[in-house]
């Protein structure tokens, strides 16, 4: 597969983040560190992926390698590789999942990211080719399950966002046909067809017929995505993306110079 074009990351997403995060695992300093090394030892360093993976993060890896220079390459290695091993290993997931479509739904992320971390999860999602959802809550109108609960009902909430006036397009969740029914009268954009049967998101798609978007989320793991592609949806959402994501086999072995 031909490399996926990926605008760097904005140093000032991760900067303040690496420092800490060196911080937290240096602390005072690397006693061992001090007493097997001797001053002024120089040392280079080799990668060494196990397993073929999506790499991303290398932004990160370099400045945790810039930002703890101070205190030597082998005490700032093991943040470096955290940050390596975490986005590659979302990386890769996501360029599971979008081959597993066959190019016949869109693959995206969701707002379950580590704390913090969300710009960093997001890019390793772009990384795999998989598609970005709503970043924050101000990015994006998603009227879920809760808000149709304490609004009353389908038809209410829809009738209230539009009265708000923000311009964006709508999207609502519906947990039942009746429901999908009951946002297309009303004119959403987008209907989140949540834990419904195979059978009933095509025949979401099919009263949709254009008016709206579907996108497909619940219960989506990479071995129903070959099925879930084959619905007519337009979308698919997966929060595994970002939260279980096992990490790529990374590591690095120093060399003496």
């Amino acid at each position: 597969m031909n490399p996926i074009p990926l605008a760097p990351l904005d140093p000032a997403l991760y900067r303040d983040i690496v420092r800490r995060a060196l911080a937290e695992d240096v602390g005072r300093g690397d006693i061992t560190s001090a007493a097997t090394i001797a001053p002024g030892q120089r040392a280079r360093g080799v990668l060494l992926v196990k397993r073929e993976c999506v790499i991303a993060g290398l932004d990160l890896a370099a400045a945790a390698v810039f930002l703890g220079w101070a205190l030597g390459l082998l005490p700032a290695a093991p943040t470096a590789l955290n940050f390596l091993q975490r986005l590659s290993g979302i990386a890769t997931l996501a360029r599971r999942f979008v081959e597993a479509s066959g190019g016949r739904i869109t693959i995206l992320d969701t707002r379950k990211t580590t704390p913090t971390m969300r710009a960093l999860e997001k890019y390793a999602v772009r990384a795999g080719g998989a598609t970005n959802h709503r970043t924050r809550l101000d990015d994006g109108i998603l009227i879920k399950d809760n808000h149709i609960r304490l609004a009353g009902s389908v038809t209410e909430a829809l009738r209230r966002m539009r009265a708000a006036g923000q311009g964006l397009p709508i999207e609502i969740e519906a947990q039942s046909l009746e429901q999908v029914d009951a946002a297309l009268a009303e004119g959403a954009d987008i209907l989140l067809v949540d834990n419904l049967s195979l059978g009933e998101i095509r025949e979401a798609v099919r009263r949709a017929a254009g008016r709206a978007k579907v996108e497909i989320s619940g219960g989506v793991t990479l071995d129903r995505i070959p099925a879930l592609a084959g619905t007519g949806a337009d979308y698919v959402s997966a929060g595994s993306l970002t939260h279980s994501a096992p990490a790529a086999d990374i590591s690095l072995e120093l060399e003496p110079l």
